[in-house]
C-alpha cells in the first residue's frame, strides 16, 4: 500500500501539510534513529533476541522481557531514559542504547547507565551475591572506539594480575560503521537501511515495514512524532519561561509569589530558581 493511500481524511489543511511531512520522515526512517527503533523493539521479543543473540554471540539467548523508553528515577540526581531494556532467561538485564552522536555515546554515560541499570535490582535483605549480570550496548553510528573493530567489549580487571574482576558488569559498543558479511555486519546493515525489502534478516524487514506500511503502523509513528514535536514545543515555552523568570528574580522588584502568578510556574520550582542564583 502506498503511504499516500493511508491518509486519515477529514483534515485541516494544516494537518494534511504535517500528514504528508511525517510521511516523508517515515520512508526515511532507520532502526539507527532511535524512535523508530524503540517502537519496532517495543513488546517485541523476536526482533530483541536476533539483535542480542548477534550482538553478545550467544545463538541460544532467550529473551524473557523487553520494554522501551524505560524511565529510571533518580530523586536526588539526574535521571536516564534508557531505549530498550530486555531481561534474558538467565536473569540478566541488558539495555541497549541507539546512538547517532559520538557525544551521545560516551565512556561516562556508559558508566552512569550500568549504574542506573544496578539500582532497586536488590531488596533490602538480598545479598551482594544476587545481583544479577548487567549489560550497556551502545549502537554507534560511527566506529567511536576508533579501533577499526565491529564490537568492543570493556570490562574491569586487576591491573597487576591482568585477570578479569568479574563484578558482572558488562559495556559494549558496536560499530555502526561496519557492514561487513559477518552476523554483526548485517545487523549494522540493516540498522542502516530505510528500505525493509533490502535488509538481511526477516523479523526485522517485517516490523520494519509495518510501521512504514501497513496504515495501523504508519498511523501509530504519525501520533508519536506529533507528540515528540509538542513536547518540544512545550520544552521550548518552558525554556522561555524561565529565562523570563530569571530576568525577573535579577531585578529584585518582584516577590516570588508574583513570579508565580505572572508565569503560572509552581511557586516551589520558582523558589528553587531563586536559591539558584544566590
Amino acid at each position: 500500500m502506498l503511504l499516500t493511500e493511508l491518509h486519515p481524511g477529514g483534515m485541516t489543511e494544516e494537518q494534511a501539510r504535517r500528514w504528508q511531512a511525517n510521511l516523508e520522515r517515515i520512508r526515511r526512517f532507520r532502526l539507527m534513529d532511535d524512535d523508530f527503533m524503540t517502537k519496532c523493539f517495543e513488546d517485541n521479543i523476536p526482533c530483541t533476541e536476533l539483535m542480542l543473540r548477534i550482538i553478545l554471540e550467544e545463538p541460544e539467548l532467550v529473551v524473557e522481557e523487553v520494554r522501551t523508553q524505560v524511565f529510571v528515577e533518580n530523586l536526588q540526581h539526574r535521571s536516564v531514559r534508557m531505549d530498550v531494556v530486555a531481561v534474558d532467561g538467565l536473569g540478566r538485564r541488558i539495555n541497549v542504547e541507539v546512538q547517532r552522536s559520538d557525544r551521545g555515546a560516551g565512556r561516562r554515560r556508559a558508566r552512569y547507565n550500568s549504574s542506573m541499570m544496578d539500582a532497586g535490582l536488590l531488596e533490602k535483605s538480598q545479598e551482594f551475591e544476587a545481583l544479577p549480570e548487567t549489560y550497556v550496548i551502545f549502537i554507534t553510528e560511527r566506529d567511536v572506539m576508533g579501533g577499526g573493530l565491529p564490537l568492543y567489549h570493556v570490562e574491569r580487571r586487576v591491573r597487576e594480575t591482568g585477570l578479569d574482576f568479574a563484578d558482572g558488569a558488562h559495556i559494549l559498543y558496536v560499530n555502526g560503521a561496519c557492514r561487513d558479511a559477518s552476523p554483526v555486519g548485517r545487523l549494522m546493515h540493516d540498522f542502516s537501511c530505510a528500505d525493509p525489502s533490502q535488509m538481511y534478516y526477516g523479523v526485522l524487514a517485517e516490523r520494519t515495514r509495518f510501521f512504514k506500511e501497513e496504515k495501523e503502523g504508519v498511523v501509530t509513528m504519525c501520533r508519536i512524532m506529533e507528540e515528540v514535536m509538542n513536547e518540544g514545543i512545550q520544552e521550548g515555552r518552558r525554556e522561555s519561561l524561565r529565562e523570563v523568570i530569571l530576568h525577573m528574580l535579577k531585578s529584585g522588584e518582584n516577590s516570588l509569589e508574583k513570579i508565580a502568578a505572572v508565569t503560572g510556574i509552581p511557586l516551589n520550582e520558582v523558589k528553587r530558581l531563586s536559591l539558584e542564583q544566590k
